[in-house]
């Protein structure tokens, strides 16, 4: 008898946490190459909340397609910060509603006393810089996946 692998596991939607910079380095690998179009960006000030409605390839089920010879998946994921005091950003254009953006990466600039900036680095050279009193962000996927459009796994060339 064979043990288990992670593979044999129940696939159910991510659900997850970042209270510490190393927890944010795990959303970041899920989130990248992630994309969303310039409108599904939200900053509540009165709440202290930023959120994206990302389109997330799903790279922990990517060696799964890989070995069954199925087409790769995203899913719609929400990705939200808390305690955000501030937003600021370069290399965005809020006032054009088909601008179309892809997540890099997720990092964390440490403060003072737990404070600090969450910065979303874009592709293009694109930035978002958040000042949050203290790390606080989650990552839910919110639907079903789905066939990625373009068939392929995202490359960057390595």
């Amino acid at each position: 008898m064979a043990d288990a692998s992670f593979e044999d596991g129940r696939e159910a939607p991510l659900n997850l946490g970042a209270l510490e910079e190393e927890d944010l380095k795990v959303l970041s690998s899920l989130l990248q190459d992630a994309v969303f179009p310039v409108t599904e960006m939200s900053w509540r000030s009165a709440e202290r909340r930023f959120a994206l409605l990302v389109n997330r390839f799903r790279w922990e089920d990517r060696d799964a397609a890989e070995r069954r010879g199925r087409a790769y998946e995203r899913v719609q994921s929400l990705l939200v910060i808390d305690n955000v005091l501030g937003v600021s950003s370069q290399g965005v254009d809020r006032k054009d509603k088909d601008l179309i953006l892809s997540l890099l990466s997720v990092t964390f600039e440490p403060g003072e006393d737990g404070a600090g900036h969450v910065l979303l680095t874009l592709a293009g050279d694109g930035a978002v810089r958040l000042s949050v009193e203290a790390l606080e962000v989650s990552l839910r996927d919110v639907t079903r996946p789905y066939r990625a459009p373009s068939g392929q796994a995202p490359d960057h060339g390595a």
